[in-house]
C-alpha cells in the first residue's frame, strides 16, 4: 500500500473528528457518540430527500468518512423520497437520531448544518437546496441573525 493512500485515510479521520468536534460543540455535548448519532441521522434525511444525482454530488465534498456514513445503509431507487414539510424532515430525524421529538431534531438540524454549510461549498449547498420543497428549505436555511 502506498503511504499516501494511509495519509488519505489519516486525513479522513481528523476531517471526521473536526465536525464531530463542531457538531457537539453546537449541540452543547461533549460527546462525540451524541454528535455522531445527529450527523448520520440528518445526512440520511437529508440523502433520502434529495435526487440521486444531487445526493452523489453533494456527498463528493464531505470527508471519506462521512460519505461512508451518508452513504451506509442508501437504496437510490426509493430516493427522493416525496414529502415536502418541514416538520416532516423533523419527524424523521428525530426518529433516525433517535432524539426526543422535533424539538430537538430542530436544534440539531440547525446545528448540523451550519457545520456542513462550513465544509461544503456554497454552490453545493444552492444546488441542494434548489432540489428540495420549499418548506425543507425553509428549514435548512441558514438562521438570519
Amino acid at each position: 500500500m502506498h503511504r499516501n493512500s494511509v495519509s488519505i485515510i489519516e486525513g479522513s479521520v481528523q476531517s471526521t473528528n473536526v465536525w464531530l468536534k463542531e457538531i457537539a460543540e453546537e449541540i452543547g455535548e461533549d460527546d462525540r457518540a451524541d454528535a455522531y448519532r445527529v450527523l448520520r441521522g440528518v445526512l440520511h434525511t437529508l440523502r433520502d430527500r434529495l435526487t440521486v444525482d444531487e445526493a452523489a454530488q453533494f456527498a463528493a465534498q464531505l470527508p471519506e468518512l462521512i460519505r461512508g456514513i451518508f452513504y451506509d445503509g442508501w437504496n437510490p431507487s426509493a430516493t427522493p423520497q416525496h414529502y415536502a414539510s418541514g416538520a416532516e424532515f423533523l419527524r424523521r430525524v428525530a426518529r433516525a437520531a433517535r432524539l426526543h421529538g422535533p424539538t430537538e431534531a430542530s436544534v440539531c438540524v440547525e446545528a448540523t448544518m451550519c457545520v456542513i454549510r462550513r465544509h461544503v461549498s456554497d454552490g453545493e449547498m444552492e444546488d441542494v437546496m434548489a432540489v428540495l420543497p420549499r418548506g425543507i428549505r425553509e428549514l435548512l436555511a441558514p438562521v438570519q441573525s
